[in-house]
């Protein structure tokens, strides 16, 4: 039961979403196909799809889930809305690797291995998103403006 209800919850919001993304969201120009206007639309379909069948048919077993699990869903969230909040002062890649550190190290990597993991996967990542997608990835503001003023200096 406590599935379905939740599951209608998210219905609900899910919809609102959905409400805006076919309707409020609108660019000037999209150049990629999954650009600002398709994403939101076919997350919010996906997401309702998914919703649906948890309605029609929900999980009957426990969940189960021990309370070191929980601790790490919220340091996840955590993490995520760090994440974003810093994405653009920090720039890509340093964010991704701050971030995939944490993660790695949360989920009990070795300290060397989740550095290396974190790095690894914030350069790769980063020179994936812009040689091989052609994405404009931010590099960070805090290194832009130190650019900006040894180049004043000079």
């Amino acid at each position: 039961m406590a599935d379905r209800i939740f599951a209608g919850i998210l219905l609900v919001v899910t919809l609102a979403y959905g409400f805006i993304a076919f309707t409020a969201i609108s660019a000037p120009f999209q150049y990629d196909p999954l650009g600002p206007e398709s994403w939101p639309q076919l997350l919010s379909v996906i997401a309702t799809l998914c919703i649906l069948k948890i309605l029609w048919k929900p999980d009957t077993r426990g969940m189960g889930v021990a309370r070191s699990t929980w601790f790490r869903l919220v340091g996840m969230v955590i993490l995520l809305m760090i994440y974003a909040e810093l994405y653009e002062f920090l720039g890509f890649i340093v964010m991704t690797m701050v971030f995939s550190t944490a993660v790695a190290l949360m989920l009990g990597a070795q300290t060397w291995r989740a550095v290396a993991f974190g790095v690894s996967t914030g350069v790769f990542g980063y020179l994936l998103c812009v040689t091989l997608l052609d994405l404009n990835l931010p590099s960070g503001e805090i290194f832009e403006n130190i650019l900006v003023q040894t180049e004043g200096t000079n």
